[in-house]
């Protein structure tokens, strides 16, 4: 295996652990348990300048 293989074939491996770690994700996500990320809990104020 030249180098230049061996680095497609390390770069292949790390693509597919992102991807399949995202689907991972996405597949077990379980929106009931989770608090939200954002949320808006007081009206927005202007702000005054003087």
């Amino acid at each position: 295996m030249t180098p230049m293989q061996r680095t497609l074939l390390v770069i292949a491996v790390f693509v597919a652990l992102i991807v399949g770690s995202f689907i991972w994700f996405i597949a077990t996500w379980d929106a009931a348990r989770e608090q939200p990320v954002s949320q808006i809990s007081a009206p927005l104020t202007p702000v005054l300048r003087a």
